[in-house]
């Protein structure tokens, strides 16, 4: 039997993400919402038989358009003419698992009874959610402001019977699933297809995943960095205890904790130094990680906020009487903390290449290169350039787009938030900053070896005879592309 995840007014967490992904969970609207919708939708269908003076979006045009009424009787064709004319998408097709995830995050923010959607329709994206009926969504069209409109127009195509979703592995016209699985094309009503198409669930998808992997990569940049400080022969003063409370930044001092708990029991760390300090990129790692832990920790908190919210507009307070055209969808709180988590998760790359470049300068006794057999062999000379290579590319990235702004729909939209690009490139960093560390995991663990018979710690004992029966000791020169590959793989499926 398939498990489920009741949809509810209840707030959602990363945990609630967690488990839809790692167990595969079916979606099934509770009671409570099911009534929220239907109470929101009975509203605005009463609402629009007395109503004499224009709604925007629902009897008007939209955007610039705003002030041209619609009359009742092209209500319908005015929703589905905006799904149509707004899916104007290009680039690279966004991965099945951040469709998904768009589609249960606009689930949920719709199932809050704020959107006037009916309650068919929500019922046809769960439907397609668990049928694994794909829709295809492109990288690019969205200006983050009015929501993510041309990545959300490709999202709903398919209830309208238009567009390509993913299939069983294939890439199908919507109306070819559409008659297999026996369904008709919806008829959208009043409001619907602004609900549908404004909202910030194209940026929030990118930042909630990327988010995720900002805490593993966090751990992994941790134990990665331990193992490079102990083949380093570096010292553990500078994660002592006494160091980070007289300045009690959270992450700092979480850092040093870990560093002190992986590293308890470790020969290497505990025997006699001739130096009487380290570089800045072993030393100063608290700092550094922790400044990155507490970001995290920042953004976090941001998309917490976002993912319980409505975000579409206008937005329907049917207690009240109301019907308000705001600005809910603007993705500027978004942006913001985007930006500053991509400054914060490649400061973690940056760092890390540093170390990598320590390991094979030839200091503390360790070979130029670490090279096991010199003169015929290079050793691992070059990892280091990829590493470099990779960290200048996240300093392009990491350009805020938050600051940039291009007014749209006539000047009507005159201040973007560009959350969208900010919320792409933001993978863009993560997925480099696994590769830097995994480059700086294959360094340390070749130089690892230089120190024994010593030994680390039997924590980081266990953690490196893992990778070594995925990555071996390199001896002599051969091609090192698949070694990192397959150390890009160990991190990313290391389980803590």
């Amino acid at each position: 039997m398939d498990k489920i995840h009741k949809i509810t007014p209840e707030k959602i967490d990363f945990n609630t993400i967690n488990q839809l992904i790692e167990k595969n969970l079916k979606l099934e609207l509770s009671e409570e919402s099911k009534n929220r919708i239907e109470k929101c939708r009975n509203y605005l269908d009463e609402k629009m038989k007395n109503q004499k003076e224009p709604i925007y979006g629902i009897s008007t045009g939209f955007g610039a358009l705003h002030s041209h009424t619609i009359s009742s009787n092209q209500l319908e064709s005015l929703q589905k003419n905006l799904v149509m004319s707004h899916a104007c998408g290009t680039g690279d097709e966004v991965s099945s698992e951040l469709v998904k995830l768009m589609m249960f995050l606009k689930i949920h923010a719709l199932s809050l009874g704020h959107s006037g959607v009916q309650i068919s329709t929500v019922e046809r994206i769960i439907e397609m959610y668990n049928n694994d009926i794909i829709p295809v969504v492109f990288k690019f069209g969205s200006l983050g402001a009015s929501g993510d409109l041309a990545p959300l127009a490709h999202l709903f195509l398919p209830l309208i019977g238009e567009g390509e979703v993913y299939f069983k592995g294939k890439k199908v016209s919507s109306t070819e699933v559409l008659e297999k699985m026996k369904w008709k094309p919806l008829k959208l009503k009043s409001k619907e297809g602004l609900a549908l198409l404004n909202g910030t669930q194209f940026m929030l998808a990118h930042g909630v995943l990327a988010v995720l992997n900002a805490m593993r990569i966090s751990k992994l940049a941790d134990i990665i960095a331990a193992v490079s400080l102990d083949a380093f022969d570096g010292r553990l003063d500078p994660f002592f205890e006494n160091i980070q409370t007289i300045r009690p930044h959270q992450g700092q001092i979480e850092t040093g904790k870990v560093f002190r708990d992986i590293l308890k029991g470790s020969e290497l760390i505990n025997r006699y130094k001739r130096h009487v300090q380290d570089p800045y990129s072993f030393r100063c790692i608290p700092q550094v990680h922790g400044a990155t832990k507490d970001t995290i920790r920042y953004v976090e908190t941001v998309l917490l906020t976002e993912m319980n919210s409505v975000t579409d507009n206008p937005t329907i307070f049917s207690d009240s009487d109301q019907i308000i055209s705001g600005g809910n969808f603007h993705g500027q709180p978004l942006a913001l903390a985007f930006d500053f988590l991509a400054i914060a998760i490649a400061e973690l790359g940056s760092i890390s290449e540093r170390r990598v470049y320590r390991l094979i300068s030839g200091w503390r006794d360790l070979p130029e290169f670490l090279v096991a057999n010199p003169g015929l062999n290079s050793g691992f000379m070059i990892p280091q350039y990829t590493a470099a290579s990779i960290v200048s590319k996240n300093k392009q990235l990491c350009t805020p787009s938050s600051v940039d702004s291009i007014p749209s729909s006539n000047e009507q939209e005159d201040h973007v938030s560009m959350g969208a690009n900010a919320a792409t490139k933001l993978i863009e960093v993560v997925e480099n900053v696994y590769k830097i560390i995994a480059i700086e995991l294959f360094n340390a663990a070749q130089a690892l070896e230089f120190r024994k018979p010593f030994k680390t710690s039997p924590f980081l004992e266990k953690f490196i005879a893992k990778y070594r029966k995925i990555v071996d000791y390199i001896e002599d020169d051969k091609i090192l592309y698949k070694e990192i590959d397959k150390s890009v793989e160990f991190i990313k499926k290391y389980e803590f």
